[in-house]
């Protein structure tokens, strides 16, 4: 009998080809990037004068450029191929995060973020397919592996950012440049060049445009991608908003975030199969949305407690790592689509929920005061709940698989 998609192998997640490692070691550092910012941004917003809706634009322009720009990395990957995708999305990082480095105004910083959005869409829809089509065993095993990398990404990011930008708010733009430099020879050097798609080669039939518009009628990849834009205004509240609230220097902030981070790749690797092989895939998930919600009200209840954040967010690590996990598992299995094509679907739809979050947190803190932002994106998460269990009907069967 075929495996199921969801299911996990009993073989040892560490036996995979050379250019699986070679993706999950670009991808470590691709998603380095992305935490890079997180522990200059209260310094950003004193060097370059900005209130907090301005600096958490740093991340709207990023996600709401990497959202759109998800629904064109099918057919940019079927007629480049997935190395050839993934080199692209690298160096276009390369290019806007070295004249980040020298930008002088946050308006400037903003426009360069979505281009590092652009160059990061590219790089993160493809290197999940690449690393789901190159792994051996069960897709769920290269989904683990994928979250793996990206939370040590997440996790190592923030330390190094912050370590940078103890010397300057300018040093880590320059750090994601030469780490882009790094991730681009693994990849020429180690990948295959002619990569495989779902068994099939690279170069076949080219990707329509309007394929991710036509899966989102598959009403379970659907509800998992509005599902994900919500948790994700509450995951990038405390990404974007909660470092200007807790009142650390960079280096503290990266420690902070450091833990955050680890937890999330821990729990993510380590947890979420356990709790995926037990209970099936949406219990579980709901329940750690459930647990987000309450953490989130703890920020918003404390917010002037710089402790009872930094222990709050450090904690909604494990909690996301779970999540991530569960959600991107679920998706790969929703609907009978081309892996690329789901994840490109799902990652618009998610990435959306991240877009709006941190204008609207910083937008939030200045009309009312800092606590309001944490209850929002509570409510946000309180939302994806309700969805879930309103559409159970629709993504069932991912747990009927499970246990197939």
């Amino acid at each position: 009998m075929p495996e199921s998609p969801l299911s996990v192998s009993n073989e040892s997640i560490l036996k995979q080809p050379i250019a699986v490692w070679a993706v999950f070691f670009a991808g470590i550092i691709a998603f380095m990037g992305m935490g890079l910012v997180n522990p200059i941004l209260r310094e950003l917003a004193h060097q370059l004068n900005a209130a907090p809706s301005e600096v958490t634009l740093l991340f709207t322009s990023y996600n709401a450029i990497m959202a759109f720009a998800m629904l064109i990395t099918g057919t940019v990957s079927s007629r480049l191929g997935l190395k050839g995708t993934l080199l692209l999305g690298i160096v276009i990082i390369a290019i806007v995060s070295g004249f980040a480095a020298s930008a002088e105004s946050i308006w400037t910083l903003v426009g360069l973020r979505g281009g590092w959005g652009l160059g990061n869409a590219l790089f993160v829809a493809t290197a999940l397919t690449s690393i789901i089509v190159l792994s051996t065993g069960a897709p769920a095993k290269a989904i683990i592996l994928y979250e793996a990398a990206v939370g040590l990404g997440i996790s190592i990011g923030p330390l190094v950012g912050g370590t940078l930008g103890s010397i300057s708010w300018r040093a880590p733009f320059v750090g994601v440049s030469v780490l882009m430099a790094v991730a681009f020879l693994v990849l020429i050097i180690l990948m295959p060049k002619a990569a495989k798609k779902d068994g099939k080669p690279s170069a076949s039939k080219p990707t329509s445009i309007l394929a991710p518009f036509k899966t989102m009628r598959h009403r379970s990849l659907l509800t998992f991608g509005i599902v994900a834009a919500f948790y994700n205004v509450g995951f990038f509240t405390i990404m974007a908003f909660a470092p200007l609230v807790m009142g650390l220097k960079p280096q503290g902030m990266g420690y902070v975030f450091l833990g955050w981070g680890s937890l999330l790749a821990v729990t993510s690797v380590f947890m979420a199969p356990k709790l995926q092989k037990r209970f099936g895939i949406i219990k579980p998930m709901a329940f750690m949305l459930l647990l987000f919600v309450l953490d989130l009200l703890v920020m918003g209840i404390f917010t002037s407690n710089q402790w009872v954040v930094i222990g709050a967010v450090i904690f909604a690590g494990a909690l996301l790592g779970n999540n991530n996990t569960l959600i991107t598992t679920a998706v790969m299995g929703a609907a009978p689509v081309e892996r690329a094509t789901a994840s490109a679907a799902y990652s618009f739809l998610r990435f959306l929920g991240a877009a709006v979050a941190p204008y609207m947190a910083g937008k939030l803190s200045e009309i009312f005061n800092p606590h309001v932002p944490f209850y929002v994106a509570s409510a946000f998460v309180l939302l994806a709940i309700a969805y879930i269990f309103a559409n159970h009907k629709h993504i069932r069967h991912v747990d009927d698989l499970e246990a197939h």
